[in-house]
């Protein structure tokens, strides 16, 4: 385990360096400065994150240009008419009537309910009940049943890859010029490994997950054996795991 640790270690130093922004969703939120706007912008840019990345990147700044680049003046103060601009927005299987359900949610988180952190930090000790809770204020605003599929619920088994990588976002520490360092009540040592097919294709090659599906339970035992190698931000893993499963680097620890 201490080998895999430092080849871990210097997987993350190698990977997490802010060149990774360029190519990365992360870049949205990169664009502001205001708190708020970070938010919003990196929770639609991690929404839309499935796919290639550059068009994510273009979706994300779609949005973002149609709400002025200001986007949480947009959704607490523009009326209902200026949310037109959004009508026939498509991405893959995201459609309008989801980014308007989508925006009008937020919105409502930041009128009712003190915002996307107050409620995404509504259990840190428990990350998947916060998911859960954190999915069923979003349903709170009238949608289309179709619009369901796009809110991860870890208690239906969804590894939720996309709000956990938001999490590392906004949580993780800010030195290395990638994540944010945002939020405060949750700790990087409760955050959960954003799991999708690259970071879980090279976690079992390396011994550190057993579990064939990327699913809730193999978030769970994977962030598990994360927090063997680094207790306190296991997640910095996630730009080793990723890093080497999309670029191939497969030079793995001797011995």
């Amino acid at each position: 385990m201490k080998d895999l640790k430092t080849f871990l270690d210097q997987k993350v130093t190698f990977y997490q360096q802010p060149q990774f922004i360029v190519s990365d969703p992360i870049q949205i939120p990169h664009q502001f400065q205001q708190k708020e706007d970070i938010e919003i912008a990196g929770f639609i840019a991690a929404l839309l994150a499935w796919g290639q990345r550059p068009m994510i990147i273009k979706k994300s700044n779609q949005i973002v240009t149609w709400m002025n680049h200001s986007p949480h003046t947009f959704l607490t103060q523009s009326s209902e008419h200026e949310f037109q601009r959004f009508q026939h927005f498509v991405y893959r299987t995201f459609n309008a009537d989801d980014l308007l359900f989508l925006l009008q949610a937020i919105r409502n988180l930041y009128r009712e309910h003190g915002g996307l952190e107050e409620v995404l930090s509504y259990k840190p000790e428990n990350m998947a009940e916060n998911i859960e809770n954190f999915r069923t204020l979003l349903l709170q605003t009238p949608h289309l049943p179709r619009s369901q599929k796009h809110l991860a619920s870890p208690k239906k088994g969804s590894a939720a890859k996309r709000i956990n990588m938001f999490l590392r976002w906004m949580v993780r520490d800010a030195s290395s010029g990638v994540d944010f360092g945002l939020w405060t009540r949750i700790k990087p040592s409760q955050l959960m490994i954003p799991l999708d097919l690259h970071s879980g294709r090279m976690a079992r090659k390396l011994g550190l997950l057993s579990r064939p599906t990327d699913d809730w339970k193999s978030v769970e035992e994977l962030t598990q054996n994360l927090r063997q190698l680094d207790a306190l931000d296991p997640i910095k893993y996630d730009f080793a795991l990723f890093g080497m499963g999309v670029s191939g680097d497969l030079e793995l620890p001797i011995g």
